[in-house]
């Protein structure tokens, strides 16, 4: 009978000792995104909600031991607010996880806190490949695209249906100078030209002085290096200035809320790449129809991806059972990602996640069947053609393994 308590009490010091590994028995998620600009659309509250939906899912089917909390901000765009409010979260919010990020600048400044402070970053919504390359880091994961996949798959489609003429209109900023360089890449490769760019600030309104220019140029198709309202705006403008249909615009990252908000008769035809669709299949259906009950619009890929990053972390520290970044880090790795969003999807160690992504043909409106009924798939572009090779990285992580 003394054994069996003795037995007892150590059995219960292992259990107690084991809920202890994840600090104050709580992980805390931070979520900073735009919910006021150019981007909150796309991503803004949106990815709040996807990523509450996230944590009610998690502790519903898993049940963890650990409680789950959710905390957000509005970073409005801007690198010093991110990085200082990353800073406070990390410090006296005892937050774990800082997750979205939409704008590289943002997702760029709140990297070097993650890793400062030795905490994870999980971006969906920031597309330069700067963040899994130049600025890599061992505690950051890019979860839903970047400018390479996006222009792997658009510029390319353009340029092989006759578009080889290229003038780009550009966001003055990290994601558009990145997305300009990895297309003009692509449109060079694929046997097109450029013959020449302009740049515009960010966010902006005005975009005649840039459309003329490139309406000067005689290029076939401009390109479109930005997102969000400044491609709406682009592209209404462009139509208000005669610019189309004489010559064809590429939007290289728009989302399905662009395409709701333009309509169709504006964007038939168009190409774009996309991590995510919400009627691909019926589990993209399924959770796409609960976010819609919730949000009344369809997902964006950015907003899909945060419940999928999301999860995949709660999921690594129940496994775990700690919130340590490193060992959560080490699981999210060596665990493949199977869910609505991705299927074999693999965390490298630069800290992209690589999964398919999907080359869309804008429908026209006769084509439109339903409701948020936009796209046609052209093509599946699988993950080792949809990113960057890891040859071709210039993350130092990579570098240090290779030597």
């Amino acid at each position: 009978m003394k054994m069996k308590c003795i037995a007892l009490a150590v059995a219960a010091t292992i259990s107690a000792s084991a809920q202890a590994q994840v600090s104050d028995n709580v992980v805390k998620i931070g979520v900073l995104t735009d919910m006021s600009g150019a981007y909150s659309d796309l991503s803004g509250l949106g990815a709040v909600e996807a990523t509450k939906m996230a944590v009610e899912d998690f502790k519903a089917k898993e049940k963890p031991a650990f409680a789950v909390e959710l905390i957000s901000a509005d970073h409005q765009n801007k690198g010093d607010l991110s990085s200082n409010k990353a800073r406070e979260w990390f410090d006296r919010e005892k937050v774990d996880v800082v997750t979205e990020l939409v704008t590289t600048s943002t997702a760029l400044a709140v990297m070097k806190v993650a890793k400062e402070k030795n905490k994870l970053a999980l971006i969906s919504g920031a597309a330069s490949t700067r963040i899994t390359n130049e600025d890599c880091n061992d505690v950051t994961v890019h979860w839903t695209y970047d400018t390479y996949a996006v222009a792997n798959g658009t510029a390319k489609a353009v340029v092989q249906q006759g578009g080889k003429s290229w003038f780009f209109i550009t966001a003055d900023y990290a994601f558009g100078h990145s997305l300009e360089k990895d297309s003009s890449g692509v449109v060079l490769a694929n046997g097109g030209k450029v013959l020449g760019t302009v740049r515009h600030p960010f966010p902006g309104s005005d975009f005649s002085s840039f459309l003329l220019k490139a309406q000067s140029s005689g290029a076939q198709v401009i390109g479109l290096a930005n997102a969000g309202t400044d491609t709406m705006n682009s592209i209404k403008q462009a139509a208000e200035f005669g610019v189309t249909p004489k010559q064809s615009l590429a939007g290289l990252l728009m989302f399905i809320t662009d395409i709701h908000a333009l309509g169709l008769k504006s964007t038939q035809n168009m190409y774009l790449t996309e991590g995510f669709y919400w009627d691909l299949n019926d589990e993209t259906r399924a959770w796409s129809k609960r976010y819609f009950d919730r949000q009344k619009k369809m997902p964006t890929m950015i907003q899909a991806g945060m419940y999928s990053a999301v999860t995949h972390y709660l999921k690594a520290v129940k496994a775990v059972n700690s919130d340590d970044t490193q060992k959560v880090m080490a699981q999210m790795k060596k665990t493949p990602v199977n869910d609505f969003f991705a299927k074999n999807g693999k965390i490298r160690d630069d800290g992209r996640m690589v999964h398919d992504m999907y080359l869309m043909h804008v429908k026209k409106p006769d084509e439109s069947k339903y409701a948020w009924d936009y796209y046609r798939v052209k093509q599946t572009i699988p993950a080792a053609e949809a990113f960057q090779p890891l040859s071709a990285s210039r993350c130092p992580l990579i570098k240090k393994t290779a030597s």
